[in-house]
Order: C-alpha cells, then structure tokens, then sequence
C-alpha cells in the first residue's frame, strides 16, 4: 500500500496547475520522483494543520465514493462500513463474493502463495 500511496502523491502533485515549492508527507517516507522538495512528517495529520485538513478532505472524499458505491453495489454496505473491515464487511464478501471494487490484494480476498499448492 505504501508504494500506491507514493504514487498517487506522485500524480497528485504533478497534476496541480501550480508547481508547489515543498511538500508535506504524512509519514516516514518523502515519494521519490516529486516535481519539488518536501519533507515526511511522523504523525502529520496531529503536527501539521496542513497535513491535517488534507487528511479530513480524503476520508470526506472516501466516504461519499463509499456512499455512491453503495448505490450500485448494496448489498456490501459500503455505506455504513466505508470500506473498512467490518463484520457487515467481511459478511457481505462471504455471501456475495468480492466485487469490482475490492482490492484483490488485501486479505481476506489475497491468495496465499501457500494455499495454491
């Protein structure tokens, strides 16, 4: 996941209409390849009031994705669990199989190189 979340900065950033002269990175890691300087920040979103208004505007975001999810795939909940995982979650995986918008490479939905054999 943290090599996604570089790459979405990554897009994010080189998308602006405006090049940014630094950018602030929740966590440990500054993405390789960014257009400008910047800086992580261990616990960010407590540290920087930047940092932190863009995380309440992602989990906004997320959450009305979740809610329009909902509307073509209801029987998963997504309104209620926003795409956490939940026991409504997990129990709508089990009794409808996964659809198009679950991550096939997170657990419970992976395949373990293990259990192929």
């Amino acid at each position: 996941i943290l090599r996604a979340s570089h790459d979405a900065m990554r897009r994010a950033v080189a998308g602006l209409a405006v090049t940014p002269a630094y950018v602030l990175a929740d966590g440990r890691d500054v993405p390789q390849g960014l257009c400008c300087p910047g800086k992580a920040v261990i616990k960010g979103d407590a540290r920087s009031v930047s940092i932190a208004a863009a995380s309440i505007i992602a989990k906004v975001t997320r959450d009305r994705m979740m809610t329009r999810a909902h509307l073509v795939f209801p029987a998963y909940g997504f309104a209620n669990h926003v795409g956490y995982g939940t026991a409504q979650h997990r129990a709508g995986i089990e009794a409808h199989g996964p659809c198009s918008l679950h991550r096939m490479s997170f657990r419970p939905l992976k395949k373990d190189e293990l259990s192929e054999t």
